[in-house]
């Protein structure tokens, strides 16, 4: 059981890296009109990708001010995430998998 909340909290902090990543990549996309929000598809990733985000960058983007237009709070959010990642990994980790199996 152990191995298992591991591996999901693991899962859910990778998959949340990688939601911010596209994110990021996916606005730089629509700020050089490689892509644009008319194509359907596009802007239901967007929608997607931006909900699933939101709730993290939020907080960051109303205390950290842009620079220059440019918004670092994902880069913010990023260090945070494989920090806890990283905490996780070597103090609740052991302790879990030692309790639970």
């Amino acid at each position: 059981m152990g191995y298992a909340i591991v591996w999901l909290v693991d899962t859910v902090i990778g998959l949340m890296i990688l939601f911010i990543v596209a994110s990021a990549i996916l606005s730089w996309l629509f700020a050089f009109d490689v892509i644009n929000h008319r194509n359907r598809f596009v802007n239901q990733v967007a929608g997607f990708l931006d909900a699933v985000t939101r709730p993290l960058l939020e907080p960051f983007r109303r205390v950290i001010p842009s620079l220059g237009g440019i918004d670092i709070s994902p880069i913010v959010v990023l260090l945070l995430l494989n920090f806890a990642r990283i905490l996780f990994d070597r103090m609740a980790a052991p302790i879990l998998i030692g309790l639970l199996g």
